[in-house]
């Protein structure tokens, strides 16, 4: 991979109803059972598109699992080629799905993400993702199937702590009991993480801190010192790049900025080409960070 000076993460949640126009070169389906192929293709080619805009700006990519899943089979497909179409441009892949069951569910998530799985003809190879999101409301016994399968993997496992929707706050933000929930999530965080950190000190457990709501990252930061903290919400969700320099305390890699709309639906505020205008975009915000990381 080509060692970049970037926290920037490209957020890639293709709408099969607004791809780049590049995307739609393709045949138009002569018989309905092509559709989903087809279309699987078109988000192949409107993400390459983007990818190649504004990778160079950036360190990774953020696969959101939902919009490639609802295509069916050949969306799983596109997902795969488009973890490919990242790597051979020299970016991490992040699996965005959320994952989060009993521990024996978990381990098959893990498996599909980081993992193989043993088959009667030899091993079956996932999505081989650099790192993931999970849900950690199962509790510890659930989430470590997956952390553990990261750490043999040399992945991330980024549990949900603070998100950046406003609903959010009803649940996360509510005491439990003397405590907003949010802060014992970051806890289990730095508990889960504490045996699993690299030469740089930084985890492979990680939290999602969302960037809209920077008054809670300081007090996050201080207990997950060791966490790497995915910061989704810049741009379209109202969240500044300004507020977020505790993410960046513990080291420049410490914290990454995820923007998705803000990046590949540049070019609707513009009014230039889908291409330049991602190009534009997150070259913008890879300079912004870098000023507050350092």
């Amino acid at each position: 991979m080509v060692e970049r000076r970037s926290q920037v993460v490209l957020g890639l949640d293709p709408d099969p109803a607004a791809l780049w126009p590049v995307a739609l070169s393709g045949p138009a389906p002569a018989d309905p059972t092509e559709i989903a192929e087809l279309t699987a293709a078109a988000v192949v080619r409107h993400c390459r598109a983007a990818i190649e805009a504004a990778g160079p700006a950036c360190v990774a990519v953020k696969l959101q699992l939902a919009c490639y899943e609802r295509l069916g089979a050949p969306g799983w497909q596109a997902l795969a080629e488009t973890a490919d179409v990242a790597r051979e441009h020299g970016l991490l892949v992040i699996a965005d799905g959320k994952r989060g069951d009993v521990p024996v569910t978990a381990r098959a998530y893990a498996q599909a993400l980081v993992g193989t799985t043993a088959g009667p003809y030899g091993p079956v190879w996932g999505l081989g993702a650099d790192a993931f999101t999970a849900n950690p409301l199962l509790g510890s016994d659930a989430l470590e199937p997956l952390t553990s399968a990261a750490a043999v993997a040399g992945a991330g496992c980024l549990c949900l702590v603070r998100t950046s929707n406003p609903g959010a706050a009803e649940l996360q933000d509510v005491p439990a009991p003397e405590r907003p929930l949010h802060e014992r999530l970051a806890r289990l965080v730095d508990e889960l993480g504490r045996d699993s950190l690299g030469a740089s000190g930084l985890s492979s457990v990680g939290a999602v801190v969302g960037a809209a709501q920077p008054e809670s990252l300081a007090g996050l930061r201080e207990l997950m010192p060791r966490a790497i903290l995915l910061l989704p919400g810049v741009g379209a969700q109202g969240g500044t790049v300004a507020t977020l320099r505790p993410a960046f305390s513990p080291h420049p890699a410490a914290g990454l900025v995820t923007a998705s709309r803000s990046i590949v639906d540049a070019h609707r505020r513009s009014g230039g080409d889908p291409a330049a205008s991602a190009r534009a975009a997150a070259e913008e915000l890879r300079a912004a960070t870098w000023a507050v990381a350092g």
